[in-house]
């Protein structure tokens, strides 16, 4: 089993907004493997495809972000998921470049609120997660406060890139869907280097 957590926040007014990345990766997921978040369970809207003989969960926490470890720690006790080994979250990261990708089996939250509530709700650092970059000049400038831009609209130029990122991302996890190894595919995002 796979369960491959998108985080953000619902609703059209976040819709398109730096911190709806994790959302957008896995609704390009949705649509690269033909399903739908149909279903509504554990606080998230959920899509479910099974992969040579192995069940993939696609999620999105309707929690909000600052608790979306609520959401996750339920979808974790109803599927019976190893969060160390079986466990993937998705989501924005203003500690990386815009236009780059890191996955990490474990780590601390950094500067992400929902990360925090997740490690919190589930008691462990220890579980794999996969960060899209989305600092920009402007951000890493102080140009702007960190939470007027993760709740801003993404700009034209960002978007650019970060479609692009989005889209190698659901490249490499379709590639850990179809049996690649963990460690290729970590090797091959943690590479990804896109210009903004």
């Amino acid at each position: 089993m796979l369960l491959i957590v998108g985080l953000g926040n619902p609703g059209t007014k976040y819709k398109n907004t730096y911190h709806n990345v994790g959302f957008n990766l896995v609704d390009a997921l949705a649509k690269s493997l033909k399903v739908k978040f149909d279903k509504a369970e554990c606080e998230s809207k959920t899509a479910r495809v099974k992969i040579g003989g192995e069940e993939i969960i696609l999620a999105k926490p309707q929690t909000y972000m600052n608790l979306s470890g609520v959401a996750v720690k339920k979808l974790v006790k109803h599927y019976g998921v190893d969060e160390k080994f079986e466990l993937l979250v998705c989501y924005d990261d203003v500690d990386i470049p815009l236009g780059t990708a890191r996955v990490r089996e474990s780590g601390s939250a950094g500067t992400h609120n929902g990360m925090r509530s997740i490690i919190s709700e589930l008691g462990t650092q220890d579980f794999r997660r996969l960060r899209i970059g989305t600092q920009t000049s402007a951000l890493k400038n102080k140009e702007v406060e960190l939470i007027d831009f993760v709740l801003s609209k993404v700009d034209f130029e960002s978007k650019q890139v970060l479609d692009k990122t989005i889209e190698s991302a659901r490249d490499l996890l379709l590639e850990l869907i179809n049996g690649v190894d963990f460690h290729r595919v970590e090797e091959k995002l943690n590479r990804l280097r896109l210009s903004a």
